[in-house]
């Protein structure tokens, strides 16, 4: 469902349930728009309770008068609010019947006070109001889907405007310079004016382009981060890839059959190794095959190879050795499965596996039977999550998006800062541009047409 455009959002009072699922201890009902007083009010037998305190109300049914629940109640008028506007919450007890019944009166019929709201519509009018900006927005969103600590710690430096304070500096130093272009076009006439003015204003581009490509040269890890580290777990059929990944899971998340060609399409868990998010893929044993279904297996399995950060190859001992295709990307590590079936597996010592990047405690063989390298594996997974995506937390540049746009910035100010006689005209000219790239990072130009992909990612209610 997309959010509604910002011409429609004016004017209309919304109510959405802001927490979690039900039933629950306590349920936080949220209105905001004109009517969020008088739909307080009238649900509080025509009193306004004092703005700002939570006061407990007996919640009535307009129509008769009985009582729809007891509840805690704010008023919060605007325009110092979440969203700009006239708030209101209502602290409910978390029952499905007892939510249904106040959203009912308060959306239901022709003397609604409100619409139910859309997904990310509370946001989107903190947004249009000024409340937050497009890179804070996308922090909170972050922060609404972090799974471990280094996503949270990334997610709400964020949504604390980490990188819109510093897109602010970048463009403040932008302005400056194109004021040092305007001062020498004013005292074009003096010549030695005009041109001490230009080379400042071309040194100041110039140390802007460099603080950029710093923020770029950081900016993988913060979008790994976000993303979570890749292992895909590769081999030929019945390798013990779904063993393997019931066993990181812990739990079934994969069948498991003695039936070669069992897993025929990709299958994801997500773990939270050291604080750091790492996503483990099930995939397809590779082989030479004529079932169409399980070509495409093959097919995914193969492509989910290519971008996994980290390829942990299983070869099981009672087969043929099968070589790893080389279009594999990332990390290789080769781990022989099924060591309970070897003779005296019982009596050998661990050894160190096949890691084509040298890392350190790979597990030469495992046994999901007996447990055998289980624990050195995951420990070696977290390590290497940990040096991929370490720093992260720290990176501002978080979403594609950010990239896209700081590195356009960068190549107008490289056009800006040519040697040789540019008109200034044209410099200037290629400053504003890359004031407008950096503009759209927090929302500040030419973003409307992403802004219902962004908020169509939130939960109804925030």
């Amino acid at each position: 469902m997309q959010t509604l455009p910002s011409d429609t959002v004016a004017g209309d009072t919304i109510v959405a349930l802001s927490s979690g699922a039900l039933p629950a201890a306590v349920a936080v009902v949220r209105l905001s728009g004109p009517n969020a007083g008088p739909a307080l009010a009238a649900l509080c037998g025509g009193r306004l309770p004092p703005p700002r305190r939570a006061v407990l109300r007996r919640l009535v049914r307009r129509s008769d008068g009985a009582p729809l629940d007891r509840a805690l109640v704010l008023w919060l008028p605007g325009p110092g609010t979440a969203t700009g506007e006239d708030m209101a919450e209502l602290h409910l007890h978390g029952g499905r019947a007892v939510v249904a019944a106040v959203i009912a009166e308060l959306a239901s019929g022709p003397a609604a006070f409100a619409r139910p709201a859309e997904p990310g519509e509370f946001t989107r009018r903190a947004f249009l109001a000024g409340r937050m900006d497009l890179a804070a927005v996308e922090g909170l969103a972050d922060l609404l889907a972090a799974e471990t600590e280094a996503q949270r710690v990334q997610a709400l430096a964020q949504a604390g405007g980490a990188l819109s304070s510093r897109i602010a500096d970048w463009r403040s130093r932008l302005i400056e310079a194109r004021a040092l272009l305007e001062a020498s076009l004013d005292f074009s006439d003096e010549a030695d004016v005009a041109e001490v003015a230009e080379q400042q204003a071309i040194a100041e581009a110039a140390g802007l382009r460099s603080a950029l490509a710093v923020a770029l040269a950081d900016a993988g890890r913060g979008e790994r981060l976000r993303d979570g580290f890749q292992v895909a777990l590769m081999g030929p059929p019945n390798a013990g890839k779904s063993s393997l990944m019931n066993a990181l899971a812990s739990r079934e998340v994969a069948i498991v059959t003695a039936e070669a060609g069992t897993t025929r399409d990709v299958i994801e868990v997500h773990l939270d190794l050291g604080g750091y998010p790492v996503t483990v893929a099930d995939t397809a044993g590779l082989r030479e095959t004529a079932g169409e279904a399980e070509r495409e297996g093959i097919r995914r399995a193969l492509s989910r190879g290519r971008d996994a950060d980290l390829v942990v190859w299983l070869d099981p001992p009672d087969e043929t050795a099968l070589e790893p295709p080389g279009e594999l990307g990332g990390s290789l590590w080769r781990i022989r499965t099924k060591a309970d079936l070897e003779p005296g597996h019982e009596l050998r010592s661990p050894v160190e596996g096949s890691s084509a990047d040298g890392a350190a405690g790979v597990p030469g063989r495992i046994s999901v039977s007996s447990g055998e390298g289980i624990g050195d594996l995951v420990a070696a997974i977290g390590a290497a999550a940990a040096q991929s995506l370490k720093g992260g937390e720290d990176a501002l540049v978080t979403r594609a998006r950010h990239r896209a746009a700081i590195e356009d910035a960068v190549a107008c100010l490289d056009r800006a800062t040519m040697a040789g006689f540019i008109a200034p005209e044209l410099r200037a000219e290629e400053l504003r541009r890359a004031g407008d790239a950096l503009g759209r990072v927090v929302g500040a130009v030419g973003v409307e047409a992403v802004l219902g992909r962004i908020f169509s990612s939130f939960c109804i209610g925030k």
